[in-house]
């Protein structure tokens, strides 16, 4: 079937303070549950991106002497649109991704929180002074903006991801382009136009849709200062590479494989709670999601994988627009294949399969991207399951002797985004943080996803720079500190020339 000739539904990009419609090529938009092609989204070419670009080069300058207490007013509104439009934006996010509506909700909502915290611009821009620092010289710093930003964001979070990045680089007086996935765009684009609603300025944000080719513009051209990108870990580190290699400040968030520790003295009952909800939630398609349950000890095994066989079991899986739904389906055809084929790596490989989502049907939604939730058991670091990121509803057992062991599995692996540990003991807990090489530490807490006053990022290869994403990494990766000293010598005083170097 060819799409175009069924679809009417174009979704083109939002430049300028407009929307600009598709021209040249386009890709179907998907609804997971139904298999079906719902939309079209445009693929932007170089003329598209050449609009957005100039659109941000030209509202920079007015943009970046506004007063910060303007932007915040402005980004003030924004969150209360945000809030007045939740529903729409959260019945297009399950629409296209496939989640449930109550965990688009969630995703939202945090988003609005870091969208809040950009709210306090004008005291997160602060600088430094300091009076005297020399014989009646005074020295401070400042923070301005770089420019034109860009924001290069995945499916899995299409409002939650986007608002990690542009609501504190506009905030800090930049403009900026983003370029979200375009299998889920457009929760970005009524954002764009709620953004225009509160009152900025044409051209300070501009989403363009696209694919690889469009990556590749936004890389290229040397009037973007900066890009942030969220996505797999060969991906990333391929941004940062060219990116950096073209001048550009860049932080890229890869791929990870997030273990939970659950101890012998931990609330078991509490701990597998918590792990249904990290490792099933949103289809299990998030870069948080824990995909390892490390048991510490043979009896804290078979307790915790008798209760999680029992919950997986129970598991209610069908459109996300259900919200008596506790699972929705993969966000592609493509996807549910991976993790088809993983599952038949690991039952190859010896793990044992204690529950098969394989043959799971959704009546009404057969043609949706649907797989039940799996659950591996007796599986060691050397099995594709193991090691890799799978994206999907598969959680995976490994049982050890004692924390060392659990901590050496962590800390040998190649991702280092997040972990956590179940425990009562608080030593245990306190050894296990201070010593494990992970960017975000749960105690617990098996999501420990920093709030929006924090920041955001992992270590080892699930991240490409040196500064993480939102809170106050963020204010500094889209600003450049500048420093000024000056001097005001007596207008009756001519002073004699000094080769020395200066000093106080």
């Amino acid at each position: 079937m060819n799409s175009a000739d069924t679809i009417t539904d174009v979704l083109g990009h939002f430049i300028g303070g407009s929307e600009v419609p598709c021209s040249g090529r386009s890709c179907d938009i998907f609804d997971p549950a139904t298999g079906k092609v719902t939309k079209q989204v445009a693929l932007a070419d170089v003329d598209v991106m050449e609009q957005a670009i100039f659109a941000a080069q030209t509202a920079f300058p007015a943009w970046r002497h506004t007063p910060p207490q303007k932007r915040a007013k402005i980004l003030f509104r924004f969150k209360q649109l945000l809030e007045e439009h939740a529903d729409e934006i959260c019945q297009l996010i399950t629409s296209e991704h496939g989640k449930v509506l109550d965990d688009a909700r969630g995703e939202l909502g945090r988003g609005i929180e870091v969208a809040e915290y950009a709210c306090g611009i004008s005291e997160l821009l602060k600088g430094e002074h300091s009076k005297n620092a020399g014989p009646d010289i005074d020295s401070w710093s400042e923070f301005q903006a770089l420019g034109i930003v860009a924001g290069i964001t995945p499916f899995n979070f299409p409002a939650m991801v986007p608002m990690w990045m542009f609501p504190l680089a506009i905030a800090c007086g930049n403009t900026f382009i983003l370029k979200p996935s375009e299998r889920d765009p457009s929760a970005s684009l009524l954002m764009a136009r709620l953004f225009s609603e509160a009152g900025l300025p044409d051209g300070v944000f501009n989403v363009v849709n696209g694919d690889r080719t469009t990556v590749e513009l936004i890389l290229n051209d040397e009037r973007v200062e900066a890009v942030s990108f969220v996505g797999s870990t060969p991906i990333a580190e391929s941004i940062y590479r060219q990116a950096t290699a073209t001048g550009k400040r860049v932080q890229a968030l890869g791929g990870a494989k997030n273990h939970a520790v659950v101890m012998p003295d931990a609330d078991i009952e509490n701990a597998v709670n918590a792990l249904m909800g990290a490792a099933y939630g949103s289809c299990g398609e998030r870069c948080m999601a824990i995909s390892v349950a490390v048991c510490v000890g043979e009896e804290t095994a078979e307790h915790v994988v008798t209760r999680l066989k029992n919950r997986v079991e129970g598991l209610k899986i069908g459109p996300g627009s259900d919200t008596s739904n506790d699972m929705g389906p993969l966000i592609t055809a493509e996807a549910l294949a991976r993790i088809h084929s993983y599952i038949e790596q690991g039952l190859e490989q010896g793990a044992e399969l204690a529950v098969d989502g394989r043959n799971l049907v959704v009546e009404g939604h057969e043609d949706g991207f649907f797989i039940g939730a799996c659950l591996f058991d007796e599986v060691n670091e050397s099995m594709s399951v193991y090691t890799d990121e799978i994206f999907g509803p598969v959680l995976c057992v490994v049982r050890v002797k004692d924390l060392d062991e659990a901590m050496l599995l962590i800390n040998d692996h190649q991702y280092g985004n997040g972990t956590c540990i179940f425990t009562r003991d608080g030593e245990t807990a306190r050894y296990f943080s201070d010593n494990v090489k992970v960017g975000m530490v749960g105690v617990n807490v098996a999501l420990p996803v920093p709030i929006a006053s924090q920041s955001f990022g992992g270590w080892k290869r699930s991240l490409f720079g040196d500064l993480y994403v939102y809170g106050p990494d963020a204010v500094r990766f889209y600003t450049r500190r500048k420093t000024m000293t000056q001097r005001w010598p007596a207008t009756d005083k001519t002073e004699r020339a000094r080769y020395s170097f200066p000093s106080s």
